[in-house]
């Protein structure tokens, strides 16, 4: 299989190929929205919160509907973390509307039954939110969790302060050995802290600074890492398979005996780590107090 076939194949076919090599799990933070938003739409300020709202409501299902008709049977999406709480309360108020329309909002009701998606939550979400005026959402989450319960197609897991589990894991696995005089083991710790087992991390998709996080207890060091430069939100089919095929055709190979490879092969070899020598992926810099990547090609 080459990469131009892939690209080209109907996204059955692509589910089939992608199921084929075992389940897939990935984590695709949606970040960027702002600035995605505010570059798409007018703003309006008398209308701002509502317009935002109803053009993430609308992206971030056409994003989920890509990964699960590509064949990803499980998505995580880190949503919510002490970070983003930080921005001030009319940015947290505004979030708290968007997870106030997973419970209601009809697109993702039938987002939800269309895909046979079972929603799910994960993170330090009830002890941090029930200190605050934000604890209605709870209802919401379980009413979500329990309207979805029965599909089975899909997997939807949202992140909610989930940056570090070392606390839950500690009080699970007390409770655990409480009630059942046993200590739980790894996979009975994953099953107690995301509400059924998980398989470990496949793939990351994240965009801006490199660093993955929010998938606790599910790396295995093994997961493939992929930072797009523009914003979550832009994320195109192409740019999925592109991604995908690298995850299932090209990460696996195993490198060639080195005495078995070509004069030519070593010169090609040279030639690129000569032209790319003092190129370190990751590195940015700033403009008008954003950050950008520097890509390998000079270009900002």
């Amino acid at each position: 299989m080459d990469i131009d076939t892939f690209l080209k194949l109907p996204t059955g076919e692509v589910a089939k190929i992608v199921q084929a090599h075992g389940p897939k799990v990935c984590v695709f933070p949606i970040n960027g929205t702002r600035r995605w938003f505010l570059m798409e739409h007018e703003l309006s300020s008398d209308d701002y919160t509502s317009a935002y709202l109803s053009a993430i409501i609308e992206n971030h299902i056409a994003l989920y509907k890509l990964f699960f008709e590509h064949g990803i049977e499980t998505l995580l999406t880190p949503a919510l973390g002490t970070d983003l709480w930080e921005r001030g309360d009319e940015y947290v108020q505004m979030v708290a509307e968007g997870f106030a329309a997973l419970a209601n909002h009809p697109e993702f009701l039938a987002f939800f039954d269309q895909y046979q998606v079972k929603a799910s939550f994960y993170g330090d979400y009830r002890k941090f939110l029930s200190k605050t005026k934000y604890s209605h959402l709870l209802d919401t989450f379980d009413a979500v969790k329990q309207k979805t319960a029965q599909n089975n197609q899909c997997r939807l897991f949202f992140g909610l302060f989930a940056s570090d589990a070392t606390e839950s894991v500690a009080e699970l696995s007390v409770a655990y050995y409480q009630q059942h005089g046993a200590i739980p083991n790894k996979q009975k710790i994953i099953e107690l802290y995301y509400g059924e087992y998980v398989q470990p991390v496949s793939f990351f998709i994240g965009f801006d600074k490199f660093s993955a996080y929010d998938m606790p207890l599910l790396t295995s060091g093994f997961e493939d890492l992929y930072f797009t430069v523009s914003p979550s939100a832009y994320l195109s089919q192409n740019q999925l398979r592109e991604i995908l095929f690298d995850h299932i055709y090209s990460r696996p190979v195993e490198e060639p005996e080195y005495s078995e490879m070509s004069q030519e092969s070593w010169k090609e070899m040279k030639t690129f780590y000569q032209v790319y020598r003092e190129t370190t992926l990751g590195i940015g810099i700033i403009r008008d107090g954003i950050w950008y990547p520097k890509l390998p090609n000079g270009r900002e």
